[in-house]
This record gives C-alpha cells, structure tokens and sequence, in this order.
C-alpha cells in the first residue's frame, strides 16, 4: 500500500523541528496522541533512531493502517487503541510515568473524512455516522433522533458557534416528525432550506452544523480539555508539546492551558518568584504558528490549521 497517497502529515517539517531537542536523544520515548494513519510518527522514527513512539488512536482503522505503515520499526512503535484523554495512564504503563515528547493533531483525520460511509463530509450522501471510534455506541443520527430541540441548539451554538442554531434545531425537530434524518444528504437540504440566500454565499450552510454533530458524538472538546493538563504533567522537564487544532474551540483550550502553565503564580507583592510557583512551561511558539502558502498549496487541509508548542521548565 502506498501510505504517503493515503494522507500528507500537517507542518511535519516544523513539527520535527520543534520535538528534536526534546526526542533526539538515545532511549527517548515521545507520545504521538492523535496515530491517524503514522505520518508524523513514521517521520519521527526514520529521523531519530533512538526514539520509541507510543502512537494513541481511537479508530482501529487508523490503528490498522498505521500498525501495517509502522510495522518495520518493531518495538519502537507501540500503538494503544484509546482516546488521548487516557494519555496519563497510557504514560504510566508504556513508559514509566513521564515521556519527551508529545504531538496532539487535533480533529477529524483525513481517512475519516476520505472514508465516505464514515459520515463526516457534508459534500457527500453517507450515514450520518461521525464515530471516530467506530465501537462506540452515539452516532450522529442518534443525537439527530432523540436529543430535544434546546439540547440541539446548544450543541450548534456551543460546539459549532453557528447564529442560526435556534432554526435549524427547530427545522430539525420538526423534520424528524415526517421521517427520520439518516443520511447526510438529508440534514444538508434542512440546513440549506433553512439557511437565507444572502448566508449562503458565505461558505457551505451545513459546515458548522457536521462540525458540532462530531465534536458531539465523540465529545471532542472535553475529552482535549481532560488531556492537555495530563499531557503536560506527563513531560518530564526539558520535553516538549506540539498540539495542532484546526478550529477556535480547541486553540482556544490549548492556548488557555499553555498560558497557564507558562505563568507564574507567585503573589504579587513578593520581591522573588517562590520556586514553587514559578513557570512550569516555556512558550516556543509566538501566537499560533501557521501554514505557509507553500504547504496550503500543496495540502489544502492545512489552511486552518494552528499550532502552538511549549517545553517543560521544571516539575511541579
């Protein structure tokens, strides 16, 4: 199988460049939260012979795709069939409590998005499925089906920011009464119907909602928001994080999270910064960093992408 057709990994070069002072060294071992189909972990262990990559993945699909990609790496690549949000434990067994390198490649993955009978593209007909974990019970449909109109509402507002959330939870709740809403193709012509013309020239009338579909079903943002401080209490001090987000929910967590642990908490007033409260992070990032036009030209999913990146100063 030819993997590097399959999927071309985002800001690999600035993500290698960011992790090798932490992961060059003999005996390193680095977390790669987000496995997808091994392109930055394939990158990372061809580039530092000594490392072992412990790659967590939640679809067995992409655990299946990545463990045949991975396979001639041995025992340097250990994949754990998971959500990232496990990361402290998965740590704790694979690697004695404390690793050198973390990568987060937050959102949907392009073998999921590619893959059509998984649901998550709104520009094709499938089931509206959207479980990054295909073992898992809530679909989209589920949510579509049973959740009441203010639950629906919130979840567009909340996980898509889209204005229009209280018609199109109404527009929904009200179709569901003729027939259910099963296939994509169906939820895009509620959404459209109900979306004015002047709106619909902005971008495709759907978007925000399949974003806050999946987020919902497989509770993206709670599950980052549980990691990130497991993550980084998983460094140990000169190991670094690199987390990538393709939407303003997940920087927003991120940035809030590095921003914190990057602060001192000293009382103001003190003439000295108490050890105990000084920084535990190193920003290596100014803002987010972004794709160059280069790279959006040659992968066009990088375009929203930002990524943000910090080292471990000190324990806690």
């Amino acid at each position: 199988m030819d993997f590097s057709s399959l999927h071309v990994p985002v800001l690999l070069d600035r993500c290698i460049e960011l992790l090798e002072p932490a992961v060059s060294r003999p005996g390193a071992i680095a977390v790669d939260g987000t496995l997808g189909m091994g392109g930055h972990t394939e990158a990372l262990l061809t580039r530092f012979e000594g490392l072992t990559v412990i790659g967590i993945d939640r679809d067995p699909e992409a655990l299946a795709i990545a463990g045949q990609r991975l396979e001639r790496f041995g025992s340097r690549f250990v994949p754990v069939h998971s959500v990232y949000d496990e990361i402290g434990g998965i740590v704790d067994e694979h690697a004695g409590g404390a690793v050198d390198g973390i990568l987060l490649d937050l959102g949907v993955s392009s073998l999921q998005l590619d893959r059509e009978e998984r649901g998550f593209a709104y520009s094709r007909d499938a089931p509206l499925d959207m479980r990054m974990d295909s073992t898992a019970e809530l679909t989209a449909a589920q949510i579509l089906a049973e959740w009441d109109e203010a639950e629906l509402r919130r979840v567009f507002f909340e996980y898509g920011e889209e204005r229009l959330a209280p018609r199109f939870a109404r527009k929904i709740v009200e179709a569901r009464q003729v027939a259910p809403i099963e296939r994509s193709q169906q939820l895009v012509g509620i959404i459209s119907d109900a979306t004015p013309a002047a709106l619909k020239r902005t971008g495709h009338p759907a978007k925000r909602v399949f974003q806050a579909l999946r987020i919902a079903v497989n509770s993206e943002l709670s599950a980052l928001e549980d990691a990130l401080p497991d993550a980084v209490d998983s460094l140990r001090v000169g190991g670094r994080i690199v987390v990538m987000s393709y939407q303003s929910l997940e920087d927003r967590l991120v940035k809030h999270e590095f921003q914190r642990r990057s602060t001192s908490t000293t009382p103001r007033g003190l003439p000295v910064e108490l050890p105990e409260h000084s920084p535990e992070l190193r920003l290596l990032v100014k803002g987010a960093g972004r794709a160059s036009d280069d790279e959006i030209e040659q992968n066009p999913r990088a375009t929203p992408v930002r990524l943000r990146a910090a080292e471990r100063i000190r324990e806690r």
